[in-house]
């Protein structure tokens, strides 16, 4: 499945996986579910949702150091 991911603030990524979960999404882009939630029309989804759209949101909750 292709998937285009905007990381809110940082850019949009298009990835390409296999029956993948809303972490399988985090995971693709070195990402964990404890700092950053998956979006689908401004709403957030559970990370081990299937992935059933063409276009989700990433919020990172964590930033900077």
């Amino acid at each position: 499945m292709d998937v285009t991911v905007e990381v809110v603030g940082e850019g949009t990524y298009d990835l390409s996986l296999e029956e993948p979960t809303y972490v399988d999404v985090l995971s693709a882009l070195d990402l964990s579910p404890h700092e950053a939630s998956v979006m689908v029309d401004g709403r957030p989804v559970p990370e081990d949702g299937p992935v059933e759209t063409d276009r989700v949101q990433v919020l990172r909750l964590i930033k900077g150091g």
